[in-house]
């Protein structure tokens, strides 16, 4: 008796890009046509661009966190941990589970949607001593260290360490880095008026960057424009500076400053995730190689996008241009790739890539933004509404609508209460503890794990 055995699709990564394509894939496909697997350490979709008010307390961590399971089309195998290796020629993708058991996970077609990890460099104590932005964990870990630097700060009679207490650093004038600036200092500002033995003078916020202006690509004149509002908030900005080395107590600027500080975050840019670098293709900048129609050459059934594949961006209509790490990109590469992959299945052509941006958009918190949608410039109120109303446009579920308005509304009205949750422990967790960089094989340990596994059975 024969048995006759579906297609496997594996999707990698939960991001933008995977959960798209992932939906997509339901939507599309028959129960019939194909089994449809997804591999992620969490069940749930993480809206990254609202980090920043995670960590201020405008949004409660769980509004930004939208579950995977919702759907009342879902049907979906989820395998609870992250890829650390493809093997390419074997199919198969080496998964380690969220209890370190190590997996094989066998594969017809696979979408590879790894998503990113923060960008570093080899700078003395930097993950040591930095905290990130990239992961929900961590914003939730900074709200609570920044106010615990207020907490322990009136509490110490040493105005050194009260100088270093109340000093915060944030490296990387993009998107992340000028919104975790601009949102955090609202934080302590507001909340310093419940610590009367603080003189409000002493918080000072520091944004600084290697680049000559923040976020480029706004254009000259909203880059200004944002700059404006930060500093007459107090904020100080240093362009053309970077860190020359950082302690647990200090950060030495590389114009030879030595800023004393306890809170370091690092959001100078991303790179690809470490997994792409298991497969032993073609890479440009670390990001996966891939057609246009986002297949990789010479490979049938595998497929990659989003922050982790270097997708050409026709649009431009340059050579060699590549779509940059939004996720606006990444949502429409992760319908688009669906529609390859079924296309594949069913043998029929696949279709490239093309799609123009939109715009841009940078919430300061309060009333303050900057927004460029189809080029057009916006300042303030209508930035704002233009900015908070994309995002919630593009949240997935009507529930994580309603709790990121209602989060809205209610601080909006009633402000923050500046309650720490218990995340600053004994022993604080710095960039290091997040990111899991050593957790990834190299090309000859994925296939030494296959065949291996293959000789056992």
């Amino acid at each position: 008796m024969n048995t006759v055995t579906r297609p496997r699709i594996l999707v990698v990564g939960a991001g933008f890009a995977g959960v798209e394509c992932v939906r997509r894939l339901e939507r599309q496909l028959t129960a019939q046509e194909a089994d449809i697997t997804l591999v992620t350490p969490f069940a749930y979709q993480l809206y990254l661009p609202l980090l920043p008010q995670v960590a201020s307390g405008v949004l409660t961590p769980q509004s930004v966190a939208v579950s995977l399971r919702r759907s009342s089309k879902y049907r979906t195998r989820i395998i609870p941990g992250g890829a650390i290796g493809v093997d390419l020629k074997a199919k198969v993708c080496v998964v380690r589970t969220i209890t370190d058991r190590i997996v094989n996970e066998p594969y017809d077609y696979i979408v590879l949607a790894p998503g990113s990890i923060t960008r570093t460099f080899d700078i003395p104590g930097l993950t040591d001593h930095a905290f990130g932005m990239k992961t929900l964990a961590e914003a939730a870990y900074i709200r609570d260290h920044v106010i615990s630097q207020l907490d322990l700060a009136d509490a110490s009679d040493d105005p050194a360490e009260r100088a270093s207490r109340l000093q915060f650093v944030v490296v990387g004038g993009g998107y992340a880095g000028t919104e975790t600036a601009a949102c955090l200092q609202r934080l302590t500002h507001a909340a310093v008026k419940r610590y009367p033995r603080l003189d409000p003078g002493l918080i000072k916020w520091h944004l600084i960057d290697i680049a000559p202006r923040l976020m480029p690509e706004l254009g000259e004149n909203l880059g200004r424009s944002a700059q404006e509002v930060l500093r007459r908030r107090g904020i100080e900005i240093s362009l053309g500076v970077s860190i020359a080395k950082a302690g647990p107590e200090e950060v030495t600027f590389t114009d030879g400053r030595v800023i004393p500080t306890r809170t370091l975050i690092w959001t100078a840019g991303v790179v690809a995730s470490p997994l792409i670098g298991t497969l032993g293709a073609e890479t440009v900048k670390g990001r996966l190689a891939v057609t246009a129609e986002m297949c990789l050459p010479d490979h049938d059934g595998v497929f990659a996008l989003g922050d982790a594949a270097a997708v050409p961006d026709l649009a431009k209509g340059q050579d060699g241009a590549v779509c940059p790490p939004t996720a606006q990109h990444a949502m429409r590469q992760g319908r688009h790739v669906a529609d390859n992959v079924i296309a594949a299945l069913r043998g029929q052509p696949r279709r490239p890539y093309v799609h123009k941006d939109l715009g841009l958009v940078v919430d300061l918190g309060g009333t303050d933004a900057v927004s460029k949608p189809l080029g057009v410039e916006l300042r303030g109120l209508p930035a704002q509404a233009v900015a908070r109303g994309y995002h919630w446009s593009a949240l997935r579920t009507g529930v994580a609508k309603t709790r990121v308005m209602t989060n809205w509304l209610l601080n909006a009205v009633a402000g923050d209460d500046f309650v720490r949750t218990g995340f600053q422990a004994r022993k604080p967790a710095k960039l290091k503890d997040f990111e899991y960089t050593d957790a990834y094989l190299s090309p000859e340990q994925v296939r030494a794990q296959v065949e291996g596994a293959g000789a056992r059975t």
